[in-house]
């Protein structure tokens, strides 16, 4: 079976791409506003991009009539960010946040949630999350009706006991993360792991 995205089946890139790319990760991104109200909206058009300079990667779509979402408004405004990840505790508090709910609304304080301050950005950290990455926006880039943020990584708070002080390495079996899996609803828990050692 071979699909068109550039013709016939263009109207289905989306439904198709999501259900083929997967899992993907979950930025549950925090953001304030001109008034300082706190915005929080989950992307799975995300990832981490590169470790040297460290940058994350994600991309706000528009509301149905065109107008940019609250985090891209606010990312344009502010130029800062936190990408709060996603781990089984904070799964349905995440799925609140998904809501289309009018401009300058706490989604937060809707959820049930509470913030901490950050160390080098503007826009709190969501406290209930288990890591969160402090980012400036690097640049915007505008494809088509696409529109991919990068952001550069300047700070990483993680519980305690997800992450090895003398390794320095993340505990990957106490980190449960979820994942997003085909729309509209399907997502996936990451505990089913395996390992292969690279060749040399």
């Amino acid at each position: 079976m071979e699909l068109n995205l550039e013709g016939e089946h263009a109207d289905r890139a989306y439904a198709v791409l999501a259900s083929l790319v997967i899992p993907r990760p979950i930025a549950w991104v925090t953001t304030l506003n001109a008034e300082g109200v706190v915005n929080a909206a989950p992307f799975s058009f995300f990832n981490v991009l590169g470790a040297n300079p460290p940058i994350v990667g994600f991309c706000p779509g528009d509301r149905e009539n065109g107008d940019p979402k609250d985090t891209a408004r606010n990312i344009r405004l502010n130029h800062q960010f936190v990408v709060n990840l996603v781990d089984e505790g904070v799964a349905e508090a995440m799925n609140k946040t998904a809501a289309s709910l009018p401009y300058g609304t706490d989604e937060l304080m809707a959820a049930g949630l509470s913030t901490l301050p950050s160390s080098v950005v503007t826009p709190p950290r969501i406290a209930e999350s288990p890591a969160s990455l402090e980012c400036l926006e690097w640049g915007t880039v505008q494809i088509g009706g696409n529109r991919l943020i990068i952001g550069l990584v300047k700070r990483v708070h993680i519980r305690e006991e997800l992450f090895d002080p003398k390794t320095l390495r993340v505990r990957s079996e106490a980190f449960h993360v979820i994942g997003r899996m085909a729309s509209p609803n399907w997502y996936c828990n990451t505990r089913d792991r395996f390992e292969m050692v690279r060749p040399h």
